[in-house]
């Protein structure tokens, strides 16, 4: 999906992330419908990029579809591709977030995805900032206050703070973490760590 084209839109961003949040949620009362019959849970990523693109109708006299190209969108499914990484549904980049002043974002990680040489900051959506409860709010500060102290390599802080997250609802997102604290103690990084993490599948 895309916004912005045919009309321009003033808020296309804001739109977009608003619909990747109304995804999750009415995926979230399917699988409630779905438990209830006895039916397997399911799964969606969605991947979220704001920026430049080519938009019109393209194919051949045979296919004919109106759809978008170009760097930008390649992006965004980067980004799909690896929600499942992380146990999050849902990431944006940082365009996006400057982008969309109603939502509140967390960020997650800064990667090189696949096919890209300049590192991406990759965000996950929170909900409207009106409305948004104390306890997400916290749990996200004292994230990316950890998330901090890892690229700083301060690998006792991180674990430290990552741990008492973990304690208070597990995720995915913190063991990834906890994770790779683990292997860095074992095998440190390079000097010139910038602290992305580099992917090399799609």
């Amino acid at each position: 999906a895309f916004w912005n084209a045919p009309v321009d839109l003033a808020d296309h961003a804001t739109r977009a992330v608003q619909t990747a949040l109304d995804m999750q949620a009415a995926l979230a009362q399917l699988n409630r419908e779905f438990a209830a019959r006895g039916w397997p849970e399911v799964k969606i990523g969605v991947g979220v990029n704001t920026g430049r693109m080519s938009v019109g109708n393209m194919g051949s006299e045979f296919r004919m579809a109106y759809t978008v190209m170009g760097d930008a969108v390649n992006l965004g499914s980067r980004l799909e591709g690896i929600t499942k990484q992380y146990g999050i549904g849902i990431l944006v980049t940082q365009a996006t977030v400057e982008a969309d002043p109603v939502h509140a974002f967390m960020k997650v990680d800064d990667v090189r995805v696949k096919g890209k040489e300049t590192p991406v900051a990759i965000y996950e959506p929170l909900g409207p900032k009106d409305g948004l409860a104390d306890a997400v709010r916290q749990d996200a500060t004292e994230f990316e206050a950890a998330f901090a102290r890892y690229q700083a390599q301060d690998w006792d802080a991180a674990e430290a703070a990552l741990t008492a997250l973990t304690a208070r609802a597990p995720r995915t997102l913190y063991d990834i973490y906890l994770e790779r604290i683990a292997h860095f103690r074992e095998v440190p990084p390079p000097a010139d760590w910038d602290g992305v993490f580099v992917y090399t599948t799609k």
